[in-house]
């Protein structure tokens, strides 16, 4: 897309429309040869703005390109809901023609005012979006006496939330849903999760959770306890895998492949370090694929990609990864080749072995390219008789490198 001499300007509305513009917004609006934007937001806009009003289209991201450049050279204004930068259009409209192109007039956002609302600080709440998100995305988030702004996607978000807040055994968290905030009809419904009598509620809404119940807490960092997963046996034992994401390093917005990944375990650890970071499990058992998903659903990383397939095949035409976990399939001809040929520069490759044969690949190509090789014995406590003894899980070998 060329520069266009007439920047976009993008305007925060709410649900009081027209009435809690400020005036630069307002100028703006009276000023536009064209306004695009949804139609409750184009309808909030009084008969006075003479603009062409523009509902978008659905699905809009494809289309957008192409809309701008119909109308390139016109005064263009773009109504938002609340803050335009926070999961709104305005971010997406930066990306697509560059900051200079772009002038955003905010408004306040739906979640700052919640906040207003509740007295709630916002630099003490979690906030998560799931206007485009599954609800499972909320996992990571809920522990005791944390208090989540959650913005809803739709009249039955609440009623999935206190759903899966009752399912982790929080059903006593309070629950407040905002909806029309800063507008003639806001209102508010509260109750518990576990009580939660609205299966349907205003489309336009916040949810406010107060964690409170007596559900097992999920730390927040790697080396889950092996029992919050479902797996058949091929899983990267707890004391092992803390030891492997730490190794692996992860950083916000990476992407991982995990290969031969068993239960999933590696890869749904590594997303749940940072809500960007992403992840590739690649799984040649098809039964194993629908258990890493079923457990990255549960743990709060339902966006990891299952891809069910061998390597070094199945690893075709898969973005290049930031770093790489070769869990399995480290004997198998080209695995080790084209996960190194893959990575990026000053990418990190991590493998784990725990058989003479992947020892000894290992061991090969340490000789070769270097890095750092270690081994790893753990026993756990066990019962002996009425005593307490140790019983030893097998020695795992770690060899890591970064590409340069």
């Amino acid at each position: 897309m060329t520069t266009d001499p007439h920047p976009l300007t993008v305007v925060g509305i709410g649900a009081d429309g027209w009435d809690g513009l400020a005036d630069p917004a307002r100028a703006a609006l009276g000023a536009a040869e064209v306004v695009f934007g949804g139609d409750r937001q184009l309808a909030l806009l009084p008969p006075a703005i003479a603009a062409q009003r523009v509902p978008w289209p659905s699905p809009l991201l494809p289309a957008l390109p192409g809309l701008l450049d119909d109308h390139r050279g016109q005064t263009v204004c773009v109504l938002a809901s609340g803050d335009p930068m926070w999961h709104g259009i305005g971010a997406t409209l930066v990306r697509l023609a560059g900051p200079d192109a772009v002038r955003v007039l905010p408004h306040p956002s739906s979640i700052s005012l919640a906040a207003a609302r509740l007295g709630w600080p916002l630099a003490d709440t979690d906030v998560l979006s799931l206007v485009s998100a599954p609800v499972e995305e909320l996992h990571p988030l809920v522990h005791p006496g944390r208090r989540v702004l959650v913005l809803g996607r739709d009249g039955a978000t609440p009623a999935r939330v206190a759903a899966l807040l009752t399912a982790r055994g929080y059903g006593d968290s309070p629950l407040t849903v905002l909806s029309q905030l800063g507008g003639p009809t806001e209102h508010a419904l509260t109750g518990t999760a576990a009580s939660w009598a609205y299966p349907d509620t205003d489309p336009l809404n916040v949810i406010a959770v107060d964690c409170r119940g007596t559900g097992r807490p999920v730390p927040c960092v790697p080396g889950l306890p092996d029992e919050l997963y479902d797996t058949d046996g091929q899983l990267t034992k707890r004391e092992v895998r803390a030891v492997t994401l730490a190794v692996l390093g992860p950083q916000p917005g990476e992407l991982l492949w995990d290969v031969g990944a068993g239960s999933g375990s590696i890869g749904i650890e590594w997303m749940r370090t940072h809500r960007r970071c992403q992840a590739v499990a690649v799984e040649s058992s098809a039964e194993r694929a629908a258990r890493i998903r079923a457990n990255a659903e549960t743990l709060g990383v339902p966006g990891l990609r299952v891809v069910h397939g061998r390597a070094p095949d199945a690893l075709a035409g898969l973005d290049a990864p930031d770093a790489v976990f070769i869990g399995g399939g480290l004997t198998r001809d080209g695995v080790l080749d084209t996960c190194l040929a893959a990575l990026r520069g000053g990418g990190r490759l991590v493998a784990n072995a725990v058989t003479v044969e992947s020892e000894a690949v290992l061991a090969a190509w340490y000789a070769r390219f270097g890095g750092e090789l270690s081994r790893i014995a753990v026993s756990r406590g066990a019962p002996v008789g009425g005593f307490t003894g140790w019983r030893a899980m097998m020695p795992v070998t770690i060899w890591s490198v970064t590409k340069p």
